[in-house]
């Protein structure tokens, strides 16, 4: 029996597709941020109750004022974490790292501190964090306007 002859493809008919990341998934981010929540909101929301406010009754008497000194330094701290170590706590619990989506690096301190402030803007309108569940690359609203992404390594 006879072999059929294949033509012999050339080296410019090759098309390399590029690499796309290993975007994270929706568990694991899910994940990340309750680690993130226990072990960075937690602390911040006890300073903030019991010695900025003395009490959660004062709390709840001045709630606009007690939830800025909650989130302002949140921002703050996720985003000198991220700048420094491309990971929060729980990023760095599964594995989880930050990129910019044109360079596929770490990103710069002003895009974080932009992706950092979106996020507290999308999280009061819910829609940006279940963005998440229903797009194949797991991309919340803050990632998509800092043009960031989170990878899984």
């Amino acid at each position: 029996m006879k072999k059929a002859k294949l033509p012999k493809s050339s080296k410019n008919s090759i098309k390399k597709e590029p690499m796309l990341p290993n975007y994270a998934g929706k568990l694991n981010r899910s994940k990340a941020f309750l680690v993130d929540s226990f072990m960075l909101l937690m602390p911040i929301m006890y300073i903030v109750f019991y010695l900025f406010m003395g009490s959660r009754e004062e709390f709840g008497a001045h709630k606009i004022y007690g939830w800025i000194e909650i989130i302002v330094p949140l921002v703050i701290l996720q985003t000198f974490l991220l700048f420094k170590f491309g990971q929060t706590p729980g990023f760095k619990a599964y594995d989880l790292y930050l990129i910019d989506e044109h360079t596929k690096q770490k990103p710069s301190f002003m895009v974080i501190l932009f992706r950092n402030s979106c996020a507290i803007l999308s999280f009061f309108s819910i829609f940006g964090w279940m963005m998440m569940f229903f797009r194949k690359d797991y991309k919340t609203l803050h990632d998509l306007l800092s043009n960031t992404a989170v990878i899984q390594k």
